[in-house]
């Protein structure tokens, strides 16, 4: 289970990763297996949007069972299936890198973070970082 004290430790870490590699404004969102928004931080200066595009992104790699960076490369190859997704997720998927799926050692998933703020891959950067920090395993889709 993820609970809020280590969803606020993913937190923390991310943005502390995204501070000391001199990113721009980030927007945090820590969702559990079933979805459910556990936690969010949006840091000042991030615009109001980031933190629907960080749930889209965590939202997203948890109802494909993969990180974005998968559903990014798809987007490439299978244009039609994302925009399938899109139109039956009423546009809550963002099929870009920055949603991170969060595996227990046993690889069971236990929920995902998605990050907006910085270009995509500095987002999932955070993400990993976050997650690493919690003693957990980060899956990109890579």
């Amino acid at each position: 289970m993820l609970d809020l004290k280590t969803a606020d430790q993913i937190l923390n870490a991310a943005l502390a990763h995204g501070r000391a590699a001199g990113m721009k404004p980030l927007c945090v969102a820590v969702l559990d297996a079933g979805g459910a928004l556990v936690a969010l931080k949006r840091e000042d200066g991030a615009s109001f949007l980031r933190p629907q595009v960080a749930n889209a992104k965590a939202w997203g790699a948890l109802g494909m069972g993969t990180g974005t960076r998968a559903l990014a490369a798809r987007a490439q190859t299978h244009p039609a299936f994302i925009n399938a997704i899109g139109a039956l997720t009423e546009g809550r998927i963002v099929p870009v890198p920055g949603g991170v799926l969060i595996r227990a050692a046993n690889q069971s998933i236990l929920g995902a973070v998605g990050i907006s703020g910085d270009v995509s891959e500095n987002d999932e950067a955070c993400a990993v970082a976050g997650i690493q920090a919690a003693g957990m395993s980060a899956d990109t889709g890579a």
